[in-house]
């Protein structure tokens, strides 16, 4: 294993290019062999599967096949949220399984953010995982309706102060003094993570566990008893698919979800007394009540990491590096950014980047494992795959050694998607739905009033989980 110093990982991510020593780049597979369990997609989802196998049964002969690089997709590319949302509203999840699913769901999510705090410790990851909790702030009198209308979702559901709490514009601002702060939602149960760092420390403990990952190595295909490679077929009892937005890419999953860009930007580290005008000593992850999402961070070495998800969907379900570095998006972000905090106008802005989600069709993220033929997939997070992974992947582990637990038993279990439409359908569905959300945030923005459209907005927040 050697690393590899010719890339400029900073075009991928602040993240990846932050990683301590460089990204190690593993060997291809050379011939075809056989597993126990191959695993496709060396982000989260496999990562965490191919850890919680390995410990569950040392014996296993376990593979992971990356077309890349461990980290190189959304695992070393996001917000570095570890939240324990799902991605399915609960009220949606009630409706269709019933309230004690829906609070075992959420239970547990909660508990998978503490989990992943454990393993970064127990297998000293230095993931800079901290749980300073959340804010979700609300930046115009239309957005203060609306957080409340999720505090009080969480409520109905049982969840009071110890899960939510609402901030009232005094309280919000002693945390962080963002700019037009009317109040907004404080959770402590997030937590922040340098995500490649996760990705890559992880990669290292499994290999440790004596799981084989193999770089460089596409899936041509991917089924009932192994996978195709360049190099051969991978045989194997079980297969799993984690892909995530790159599913798209392997013959017969090309409608299963649509890829989504999110764009980021870093600054360069803050002055203390920024700073000191800023406050957010506790470092929580942080956003605003806007329907088209803005995440940020406030990093261990004290710049501001903030991404959002304006980028257009691409016709065809395409995936490219040219989506990643829009300079007209990445100044977009940059300008949210100046509006929150004045005080960071001119601090530089030293990485611009992208990355590619997956969302399906009714936004509702499932695992599934099929004993009788033995393949299984994971994923569908819509942006919120950073702890949904970890549970993915305790799930699948359950799931292929036969274990009855808790987990095999939450309702995203063996839940069935729909496909996404053939295109033009998708691409007009996708793009109307961005279109209609950033205009709504506009006019809000400059209105201080809920747009007209409100109750249908809300209702496609409803459906789609955003």
């Amino acid at each position: 294993m050697t690393t590899d110093h010719k890339r400029d990982y900073g075009e991928y991510s602040f993240w990846l290019d932050d990683v301590p020593g460089g990204i190690a780049q593993r060997p291809a597979l050379e011939a075809p062999t056989d597993v126990d369990v191959v695993i496709v997609g060396a982000g989260y989802t496999g990562l965490w599967t191919a850890y919680y196998l390995a410990k569950a049964d040392p014996h296993l002969r376990i593979a992971v096949v990356e077309k890349d690089f461990a980290g190189f997709g959304a695992s070393g590319r996001n917000g570095g949220w570890v939240s324990p949302l799902f991605a399915t509203p609960l009220s949606t999840l009630a409706r269709e399984h019933g309230r004690d699913a829906a609070v075992a769901m959420q239970r547990a999510m909660f508990d998978t953010v503490d989990e992943i705090g454990r393993v970064v410790v127990a297998e000293g990851i230095d993931a800079q995982y901290l749980k300073g909790g959340s804010l979700w702030l609300s930046t115009s009198p239309a957005q203060t309706p609306r957080l409340r209308a999720v505090l009080e979702e969480q409520r109905s559901f049982g969840f009071g102060d110890d899960e939510w709490l609402w901030l009232e514009r005094r309280e919000a601002l002693a945390r962080i003094r963002v700019e037009g702060c009317l109040g907004g939602i404080f959770s402590p149960r997030y937590a922040r993570v340098q995500p490649a760092r996760l990705a890559c420390g992880l990669a290292a403990a499994v290999e440790g566990l004596g799981v084989r990952i193999y770089e460089g190595t596409p899936a041509l295909t991917a089924g009932p008893g192994g996978v195709d490679t360049p190099a051969g077929r991978i045989s194997a009892g079980s297969v799993i698919l984690a892909t995530e937005a790159y599913t798209v890419r392997i013959p017969g999953h090309e409608r299963d979800m649509v890829p989504i860009y999110d764009l980021m930007i870093a600054t360069a580290p803050l002055p203390a007394a920024v700073w000191d005008e800023i406050g957010w000593s506790g470092r929580e992850v942080l956003s605003d009540g806007r329907y088209l999402f803005v995440y940020a961070q406030r990093t261990a070495d004290d710049r501001i990491a903030i991404g959002g998800t304006a980028a257009p969907y691409h016709f065809g379900s395409r995936i490219s590096p040219r989506y990643e570095r829009v300079s007209g998006l990445h100044e977009r972000i940059h300008t949210v950014l100046r509006l929150l905090f004045p005080a960071v106008s001119d601090v530089p802005v030293t990485h611009r980047w992208g990355g590619v989600l997956g969302a399906t069709r009714d936004w509702h993220s499932s695992v599934s494992y099929d004993l009788a033929s033995g393949f299984g997939w994971a994923g569908g997070y819509v942006g919120d795959g950073v702890a949904t992974a970890n549970l993915a992947g305790r799930t699948l582990t359950d799931l292929i050694l036969r274990r009855d637990s808790d987990i095999v038993r939450l309702p995203w279990v063996g839940h069935r998607c729909k496909r996404w439409e053939p295109e033009p359908l998708r691409w007009l569905a996708v793009t109307g739905l961005q279109v209609v959300m950033g205009h709504a945030d506009s006019v809000e923005l400059g209105a201080g009033r809920p747009v007209r459209w409100k109750p249908l907005l809300d209702k496609i927040e409803g459906i789609a989980g955003w």
